[in-house]
Parts: structure tokens; C-alpha cells; sequence
């Protein structure tokens, strides 16, 4: 017997060891990420059957206080709020206030879309499934970036002027617009904005007391991080990005604590820890059943045959498992929120920086070593692959300037200002002026006041936009079209490199001379 219980307390001893070994890899490899994609702070949370296996800050929340970054330490979690939006659509499904297949003129009867049909059949379920038809985040720029105009009703009225990129009901493309609408009906329906709904309904009951279900709504803390981005290739402080019109497509401010509670409440079947169950079965399912299939790589590391969206949550599998995940993005901010239920295994990253490959770094080696696939080195994969586009990026934005620079050294080729001075009009964003100042050009946009840069001539009947805001990274063509007297009547913006995050939606903008 004393020979067994020897034995049994070597097991214990050794497998404290070998918890405390990765737990000091991990620590190394957080450490490493951030050198490597120089993000200045990261939080990691690490959930396994119902136990908190890790939970720590590394760096600091901001480079300007050089105030160090911990577990409790608030993050705009940016579109991991999608979870909590479809979740809160769910509480009200249950208690019978509305259905999944309810047409949203049902509870916004002012609510349009550009085509007639999609107005009249439009559900609460195309919503918030990114298969309504409009195109990867057309219309963000509407609220995207900070300080733009715009009131939720004005984006909800709005939306009937975006032309559809794809077929209703057809394709899986990633649009934010529809989640606002979204929480607009969670207004009509309760009675309450979407944040107090979020925060009351949802994050209580959960044990979530740090988080907030806005931006501004956290205000008062002092341990939350400021966002960074990457300017001539060092990251920097720059202001928050996120306008409060927008907080059901990403407004949530939480930290690592909260995040491995809202983990965890997920993986025991929406049930909190007082035993409260938040969402029922039959809405659990809707919310986790694929809703619209996306694309899958023949060859990808995890053997995934099936990938698409269920209702505020990227589905998919990994090695046999079916995973729940999402991402979320602001200006010098991302996150990742992941989640293999039948492992009971959930893995939170949270950043203060917009680098996708460190929290894919930190996810990939944490759920590999769950899944039990020897180190694949993500560290070394997704630097190289981030140095490679990065030389890509880089290679796009100086072959523009330099054009530019050649074509400014001919004065007579470049374009006249009574040519193009004036303003210009879109039905959805509004008002742009083009205006002279000296020797120099400049845009400006009525609705979106952060959105202003100089003009660089590049052609004959363009521009490059040079945004005043260096870390947006979204420099754009500004391209007129001329009638027959030479002078412009319509004029269209196309990003200068493919750096430009997808919400700078300037392809869809429209100009009309006004």
C-alpha cells in the first residue's frame, strides 16, 4: 500500500513539473511573440474542463505610461461582442419577444435595403449570419474610423443606399453593418441600449463584474490598455477607435478574467456558474449550427473539411473537433476567442496591438498541444510569413509615391483645380470636399472628421491620398472621371496597397459632384 501511494504521489509531483515547464514555455513564447511582432502588451487565458490553467499580462497596456499589462487589465474585444449580440438575441427569443425568422420591419419598420425583395424578407437571422448580400465591410465607413457623425438611426436609414455585392442569402461575407441593425432590434424589442441589455442580462449573471459593454461606459478605469499601431515600422500609441453607434458589431471592453468566465459559461452549454442557464438548448443550437458555409484550403494545418458562420461565432474543425471562434479587429487592437467544446478547452488572447499573427501564434501552440501535435513552430511560420507581406505591402506604397514624385516634376501634365475642386456627394457616406490650400490639395469628409489628408497628383486624372493620420495605413487612389469639357463629375477611391484593412471600404463609395 505505502509502495502505491509512493508511486501515486511521484505521478502528482511529476506532472506538477511537467504543468510548470509549460507553463515557463508558454511564458517564453508570449515574451518571444511580442519582440517579434513588437506588440507592446498581451493577455493569454487558458481554460481546460472547467479549470483556469493560465491567466497572465505580459508587456505593458500602454507605451506612453509604461504601466505593465495583467489578467485584469480592460481590451476592446472589437468583434468577439458579435457572440454577446447573438446571445442577447437569443435571451429574447426565449422569453418569446422574438423569432430567429422574424422580418426586421417587424421591430425597425423604417428599415430598407437597396433591393425591394431583400426590404420585405430580411430576418433577424440574415442579420447576423453575413449572408444579407452586402460585400466584406461595405459600409463601415459609415462608423469606422472613431468620430464619424453618423447616429444608429442614420446607419440603419443608410443602409438602403449600399448596393449588394452578392445575391441575398447566397455568401458568407464578413459585414459589421448588419450586426448594428441587429442591436438596434435588441433596443426595440427590450426597452434598453444594447450595452446596459449586454451588461445586465448577460455579463452579470455570468460574473463578468470587470467588463463593460462599451467603450465609454469604462471611462473611469485606469487599467485598461491604449491601442498601438504600426507607423514607418515601429508601433506606436494611438487613440482609441471605436464609435459608440457600433457596439453591437465590437464595442465590449473586458479582460483576460472576465473572458475565461465568458469561456467557460460557453463550453458548459451557456450555463453559468451559479448554475443559471443563459440561452436554451434549442437556441444553443441555432446559435453553434452552421448558418452559411465559407471556403476551405485543400491543404490546411488542421485538417478542416467544414468552415462557415453560426450566429456571432466562426465554426469549423480541427483534427476531428469541432471548434467555436472569432476574431476581433480595431485601430491598434486585436483579439482572439477560441473555443473546442467537446474538450472542454478554451484559449483567449487579448492584444494592444493589430498583429493577427501573434494571437494566432499564441492560439495555434496552445490548442496544439491539446490536440497533441508536437511544436510546429507557429513563432517562426507566421514571422516569416508576416515579414513576406510586409515587403509586399511596403514594395505596393513606394512604387505609388515614386510614380507620383515623377509625375508632380510636370506641372502642365498635372490636373487644374477648376477641374476638381468642389464637393462630392455619396448617398450613404455623404459629403466630401476637395478643396485648395496654397500650393497643396486637400480631403475632407463631413461624417467621418478623422478622415481628412492631402492630395499627391499622380495622373493626369487622379490622385493619391496621403490620410493626415499615419497609423490608418490606407493611403488610396482618389480617381476623377471627366466629361467632355475636362471637368470632373464623379469620382471613385481605391486602396494604394493591400495592406488597407477592409473596413476603409472605399470602393464602394460612389462620388457624385455636387
Amino acid at each position: 500500500m505505502k509502495q502505491k501511494l509512493s508511486f501515486f504521489l511521484f505521478l502528482i509531483a511529476v506532472g506538477i513539473f511537467n504543468a510548470q515547464v509549460e507553463e515557463k514555455k508558454l511564458d517564453e513564447l508570449i515574451q518571444n511573440t511580442l519582440n517579434t511582432f513588437d506588440v507592446p502588451g498581451m493577455s493569454v487565458g487558458v481554460i481546460k474542463d472547467g479549470k483556469i490553467i493560465y491567466s497572465k499580462g505580459f508587456g505593458v497596456r500602454s507605451l506612453a505610461t509604461k504601466q505593465p499589462m495583467d489578467d485584469n487589465t480592460l481590451v476592446g474585444i472589437a468583434s468577439n461582442s458579435k457572440g454577446f449580440t447573438c446571445t442577447a438575441l437569443a435571451i429574447l427569443a426565449d422569453e418569446g419577444k422574438l423569432n430567429w425568422d422574424d422580418r426586421v420591419s417587424k421591430y425597425i419598420p423604417e428599415f430598407q435595403m437597396f433591393d425591394p425583395y431583400v426590404s420585405q424578407n430580411v430576418t433577424i437571422k440574415d442579420l447576423v449570419t453575413h449572408r444579407a448580400g452586402l460585400g466584406l465591410g461595405q459600409g463601415d465607413l459609415m462608423f469606422f474610423p472613431e468620430g464619424g457623425n453618423l447616429t444608429v438611426n442614420d446607419i440603419v436609414h443608410n443602409v438602403r443606399y449600399l448596393k449588394p455585392e452578392n445575391p441575398f442569402r447566397t455568401t458568407l461575407d464578413y459585414n459589421n453593418i448588419m450586426f448594428i441593425v441587429a442591436g438596434e432590434v435588441i433596443h426595440r424589442v427590450s426597452g434598453q441600449n444594447w450595452a446596459e441589455f449586454i451588461e445586465q442580462r448577460i455579463m452579470k449573471p455570468v460574473g463578468m463584474t470587470s467588463s463593460f459593454g462599451s467603450y465609454n461606459r469604462a471611462k473611469a478605469v485606469a487599467n485598461k490598455i491604449d491601442a498601438h499601431a504600426p507607423v514607418n515600422g515601429k508601433a506606436i500609441a494611438v487613440p482609441h477607435d471605436w464609435n459608440e453607434t457600433a457596439n453591437a458589431a465590437g464595442g465590449i471592453m473586458s479582460n483576460i478574467k472576465d473572458m475565461t468566465l465568458w469561456a467557460e459559461c460557453l463550453i458548459n452549454n451557456f450555463t453559468t456558474r451559479d448554475g443559471k442557464k443563459l440561452v436554451s438548448d434549442k437556441n444553443v443550437q441555432q446559435l453553434w449550427n452552421l448558418q452559411i458555409p465559407g471556403g476551405v484550403a485543400a491543404k490546411n494545418p488542421y485538417d478542416t473539411s467544414f468552415y462557415g458562420y453560426g450566429m456571432g461565432w466562426f465554426l469549423s474543425d480541427v483534427k476531428g473537433h469541432k471548434q467555436v471562434q472569432h476574431t476581433g479587429g480595431l485601430i491598434g487592437t486585436v483579439t482572439q476567442f477560441t473555443l473546442i467544446p467537446d474538450m472542454k478547452l478554451g484559449i483567449v488572447v487579448l492584444t494592444n496591438q493589430q498583429s493577427g499573427a501573434a494571437f494566432n501564434t499564441i492560439t495555434n501552440t496552445v490548442k496544439d498541444s491539446y490536440l497533441g501535435i508536437a511544436d510546429r513552430n507557429w513563432l517562426k511560420t507566421y514571422g516569416e510569413r508576416m515579414k513576406k507581406n510586409d515587403e509586399y505591402f511596403e514594395k505596393q506604397k513606394k512604387e505609388a509615391f515614386a510614380k507620383s514624385e515623377a509625375f508632380r516634376k510636370d506641372k502642365n501634365l498635372q490636373p487644374k483645380a477648376e477641374q476638381f475642386v468642389g464637393i462630392y456627394h455619396d448617398e450613404w457616406f455623404g459629403d466630401v470636399e476637395i478643396a485648395s490650400q496654397g500650393n497643396t490639395y486637400r480631403i475632407s469628409c463631413k461624417n467621418s472628421p478623422r478622415l481628412k489628408g492631402e492630395l499627391l497628383p499622380f495622373s493626369n486624372n487622379s490622385f493619391i491620398i496621403k490620410w493626415d493620420d499615419r497609423s490608418y495605413d490606407a493611403d488610396a487612389y482618389l480617381i476623377f472621371e471627366y466629361d467632355e469639357t475636362g471637368k470632373a463629375q464623379a469620382a471613385r477611391l481605391k486602396p494604394i496597397s493591400d495592406v488597407t484593412d477592409f473596413s476603409f471600404d472605399f470602393d464602394d463609395l460612389d462620388l457624385k459632384r455636387k
